[in-house]
């Protein structure tokens, strides 16, 4: 038994040793919790780190966090996470100078990454930066059908908003395929409402890259709205309204009706998916 002080984190090396108690473990930081589970086990020992706390309830906000996001962080590439944690937490801080955590404050730390992303691609591309455009298309999809997470599929609220986030974020039907596996792994077969969070994320990639802002269809029809640019050429909208025209209807310049029969939400998606596979052709 070695009784110690947080000294053991800076790299005290045992062994043998296959267990850790840390006493009052809510008043040490995340990367310090981090560093002293990692001086036991081996990777052919399994090994147990004991985190001792007072009653919940006299825990503090960010004690709270600090706790839950260790319990979370258990596969490769926890440092990584806890590390986006910690930053989550206590705050971004100065990235670029004097002044910027100010700025930083204001916007957030993810809606920073996007802008300077925007604006490093711009000057690569030779482009001039447009500030007043929007960051990136959104491509908002409503089918009138339940897409969600419910909650006696998954009762803790962090984690099903880690999975909004998650299945938000995807940037390919394979990195959905890959959540879907993972989410029926952990939690169970899928449910009908989360099936359909996923297609409505698949309609969503398919709808971006033709610059399509918005997708609004119901039993009966509805519209979509175009962005401003779009890969899409006109005349292949024109020529759609003029050979269906009982379906299709241009309302403006950007938005185009469309009446067709869809009562059942499978049906719905399945014709928005083929729609969108002729526009791409």
């Amino acid at each position: 038994m070695l009784v110690c002080t947080t000294i053991i984190e800076t790299g005290i090396d045992i062994p043998n040793a296959n267990t850790i108690i840390i006493e009052r473990a809510d008043k040490f930081g995340l990367a310090q919790l981090h560093q002293l589970r990692g001086r036991v086990g081996r990777s052919h020992h399994q090994a147990y780190a004991y985190l001792f706390i007072p009653n919940r309830r006299s825990l503090t906000n960010e004690a709270e966090k600090r706790l839950q996001a260790i319990e979370e962080a258990q596969d490769l590439g926890a440092g990584f996470m806890l590390a986006t944690h910690d930053l989550e937490i206590r705050g971004a801080g100065e990235l670029l100078g004097s002044e910027q955590s100010g700025q930083m404050h204001s916007v957030g730390f993810s809606m920073y990454l996007d802008m300077l992303d925007r604006a490093v691609s711009s000057l690569k591309a030779g482009e001039e930066i447009d500030i007043d455009a929007p960051l990136k298309l959104q491509g908002d999809i409503k089918l009138a059908i339940p897409a969600l997470i419910p909650d006696d599929y998954l009762p803790d609220i962090h984690m099903r908003l880690i999975l909004y986030k998650r299945i938000s974020n995807a940037s390919d039907e394979a990195t959905l395929r890959e959540l879907k596996v993972e989410m029926i792994d952990r939690f169970g077969l899928l449910r009908p409402e989360i099936n359909n969070l996923f297609e409505l994320m698949r309609l969503k990639l398919a709808a971006v890259p033709l610059g399509i802002a918005r997708i609004d269809a119901g039993e009966k029809g509805g519209f979509i709205e175009f962005a401003n640019k779009t890969p899409i050429d006109p005349l292949k909208i024109v020529k759609l309204v003029q050979q269906s025209p009982d379906i299709f209807q241009l309302r403006g310049a950007t938005r185009l009706n469309f009446s067709v029969d869809l009562p059942e939400s499978g049906a719905r998606i399945a014709w928005m998916h083929q729609f969108l596979g002729d526009l791409a052709a």
